[in-house]
């Protein structure tokens, strides 16, 4: 029984560092809502493995997996890349934010369905959002505009049809 809960809580611990990261944005916490995005990837890494080596995977934790994903790697990167640097741009940094957000949706979506084993279609949103967040550590590096042009260049690769392998 426990083998069958240990990955869904590990998914729900992501989907927790997700919120946490959103909450730290709505608080001017950047890098502390970075830094919970990261950790959110680590925990997001551990689930499958897990479910896979306790021979317990299900659509249920696909499923919870996928919504947790858009939760900690499509909107908190967006809320937050919007937040720090891309307000600045007024309603076209918002709707970037937005555009960020729904790719990563779209990711997931076909994702789900492809259900390919030995290869990604598309940029996986897990590393498009930490990207993203990761980036913030850098916005006193940055130049102002690299922020408009990432967004649109992860969000375009999360759609795209490119075959990348899984590791």
């Amino acid at each position: 029984m426990l083998k069958q809960v240990v990955p869904n809580l590990i998914t729900l611990t992501n989907l927790s560092l997700g919120i946490a990261a959103l909450c730290f944005t709505m608080e001017a916490q950047y890098r502390e809502a970075s830094l919970t995005i990261l950790m959110a990837m680590v925990f997001d890494g551990l689930d499958g493995r897990l479910a896979r080596r306790f021979k317990t995977t299900s659509d249920f934790g696909k499923e919870l997996d996928s919504l947790a994903d858009l939760v900690s790697f499509g909107v908190a990167p967006a809320l937050l890349v919007y937040a720090a640097v891309l307000c600045r741009y007024g309603l076209w940094g918002f709707c970037l934010a937005i555009f960020f957000a729904l790719c990563g949706a779209i990711r997931l979506a076909r994702f789900n369905i492809l259900n390919c084993q030995t290869h990604f279609v598309g940029m996986p949103i897990t590393f498009a959002g930490s990207f993203l967040a990761f980036s913030i550590f850098f916005k006193q590096c940055l130049i102002i505009y690299v922020y408009p042009l990432l967004v649109v260049l992860l969000s375009i690769l999360m759609i795209s049809n490119f075959k990348l392998p899984k590791l």
